[in-house]
């Protein structure tokens, strides 16, 4: 069957309290390392923070972005203590990026794990992630040079601006697909991007590998960005833990909508943006037969595969490694989420 088709078919997310170890295959030790520096880093001396600290480390799911970062170095060089720390900085950045997501969306669970502000409250989870940011930044600040310090400050801020307009894109019925493209290469695909470059250049790689891997970086987070816009359509809601028309009921523009708008002629048009302007629980029912009828799904699996194929394109020239043969390998997990 062709990866893209698998699409319907993820398989359901690893909790990642069994982050390590989930088949990284070369990096396994340096991604355990990771999980104990994390467990180290999310301590308190307040016994009541301990428990909330402990439930947002549940929420990271496969570790993706540390396992970015020892990919890329061991893919040119060597993965080191220094990797080890900034994989664990990106992946509080991430956790912090997600906590703070689940309280715009109102969301309950993540990863068939109850988040935290569902198990909470919101100002808890306000503040959950806030003590991550810092956290993270203090950690990044006792590297050797301000590197790292440097460049995740800057992606942390391009994902702020992509969340930032992704919020005030909610019911824009016009967005198009290049401000969709722009919007998730700062929220999703820029961690990834400066996962790869960290790992790269950390492991004293030259200037035009750093870009290749932070290239290869931003197309694969994109290509799960689309994935995920597709899954939240035709996926399986038992198996990604979410229910089937999210973003639809939250009012996002996903890539799906986008094709549906694009390809239809003036008529169907306005009745396809009555039903997105009107009642939340009605939009999936009404859009359903549309999005059939039309060449969204084929379209969107389309895509998809294009940057797949981008980020494979990205590190063709990469010396064959364990590392890099991994590097491949996630990029077509992308879109068929099954390692």
């Amino acid at each position: 069957m062709d990866s893209v088709t698998n699409l319907e078919q993820r398989s359901p997310t690893t909790p990642a309290s069994s982050g390590a170890g989930l088949g990284y295959g070369i990096i396994d030790q340096p991604m355990r390392q990771v999980e104990a520096r994390l467990r180290q880093e999310l301590q308190s001396r307040y016994e009541q923070l301990a428990p909330i600290l402990r439930h947002g480390a549940l929420l990271g799911g496969k570790r993706m972005r540390p396992a970015l970062v020892l990919l890329a170095a061991e893919a040119v060089g060597e993965a080191g203590e220094a990797h080890v720390t900034i994989a664990t900085v990106l992946e509080m950045v991430h956790t912090a990026t997600l906590v703070h997501d689940d309280v715009l969306d109102s969301a309950q669970q993540r990863r068939h794990v109850p988040t935290v502000n569902a198990k909470w409250d919101e100002q808890t989870s306000i503040l959950l992630g806030d003590y991550l940011f810092a956290q993270s930044f203090y950690l990044s600040a006792t590297l050797d040079d301000t590197r790292a310090c440097r460049w995740i400050g800057e992606a942390a801020r391009r994902v702020c601006e992509g969340e930032l307009r992704q919020v005030h894109s909610r019911d824009v019925l016009d967005l198009d697909e290049a401000a969709y493209l722009s919007i998730v290469q700062g929220k999703t695909a820029e961690l990834c991007s400066v996962a790869c470059r960290l790992g790269a250049a950390y492991a004293g790689a030259d200037e035009v590998t750093v870009e290749r891997l932070s290239n290869y970086g931003d197309a694969l987070g994109i290509a799960f960005q689309i994935a995920d816009d597709f899954l939240d359509l035709w996926g399986d809601s038992d198996q990604t833990g979410k229910t089937l028309g999210t973003d639809l009921w939250q009012g996002k523009m996903t890539l799906p909508l986008i094709r549906l708008l694009q390809t239809s002629d003036a008529a169907q048009r306005e009745t396809i943006l009555q039903i997105l302007s009107g009642p939340a629980a009605d939009r999936l029912p009404a859009i359903t037969p549309l999005l059939a009828a039309s060449d969204a799904r084929d379209y969107t699996r389309r895509r998809a595969q294009e940057f797949v194929d981008t980020a494979l394109a990205a590190i063709s020239s990469l010396p064959d490694s364990p590392a890099q043969a991994m590097l491949q390998k996630l990029a077509r997990f992308a879109i068929d989420r099954r390692f």
